[in-house]
């Protein structure tokens, strides 16, 4: 066979290997995942819930600070939130270092049930519906078991709050993980279908999993969360979106 018969049939079938060869590869890798990330600065828009916001400079960060309304200082029982305006969140990650502790005020005269240092992250909002996980740092380092093992807490307003599943399926929906109050802690959700994760500082495995999230599989806006008694801080936030 001539040379040029010879490149005139290869030439063709190396120009239809070059076009399929995208495709061909394509097929062969996942749907890239995408990615929402929202910087906590003072562009970031939020809807505020029984809260007001600082910025300050909080153990070598610049960092959002939650702190309650004029008149509510001392509020019994009061929840805190920052909702992330343009969130649309159902499955993915969370990520966001937190600072949680008591606040000056609340004293520990209050007993081991008392108002503690206590901070997270709602998810799944829709209406007065969500989840939250959050952490009570200060559960970590008393000298009592039974409250170490509530350091996390996970709940599902407005059906399925803390105290119900604590009562219906005990330990089920909190654990144990080392926390120092007053640190910063990064926390890491992880959320698919009805399933969450939660991770804290960068450990391999998870110190919190939750496999019947109560809201199914929902979707919804993110809120950086406290209780009224937590002198609250939160940065580095980064949110990826899942399929």
């Amino acid at each position: 066979m001539s040379k040029r018969i010879l490149q005139s049939i290869l030439l063709p079938l190396t120009l239809a290997m070059l076009i399929l060869l995208p495709w061909r590869i394509s097929l062969g890798q996942a749907p890239k995942v995408p990615n929402l990330s929202i910087a906590l600065d003072d562009s970031t828009k939020l809807e505020l819930v029984n809260a007001g916001t600082k910025w300050v400079e909080y153990r070598g960060r610049h960092a959002l600070k939650l702190v309650p309304l004029p008149g509510h200082e001392h509020a019994q029982n009061e929840e805190l939130m920052a909702l992330l305006t343009d969130s649309d969140f159902k499955n993915g990650t969370i990520d966001v270092d937190v600072s949680g502790a008591r606040r000056e005020g609340y004293s520990k005269e209050e007993g081991l049930g008392g108002f503690k240092g206590m901070i997270g992250v709602a998810f799944h909002i829709q209406g007065d519906k969500r989840e939250t996980i959050y952490v009570r740092p200060e559960n970590s380092r008393l000298n009592d078991q039974l409250f170490r093992n509530r350091s996390t807490q996970y709940e599902s307003i407005p059906d399925f709050p803390w105290n119900l599943l604590r009562e219906q399926s005990p330990g089920v929906y909190e654990s144990y993980v080392d926390l120092e109050p007053g640190a910063w802690t990064k926390l890491r959700i992880e959320v698919s279908g009805t399933k969450a994760r939660l991770y804290v500082n960068g450990a391999a495995q998870p110190c919190l999993i939750v496999n019947d999230l109560r809201l199914g599989e929902a979707r919804g806006r993110i809120a950086l969360w406290s209780r009224v008694s937590t002198d609250a801080y939160f940065s580095n936030l980064r949110v990826e979106l899942g399929p």
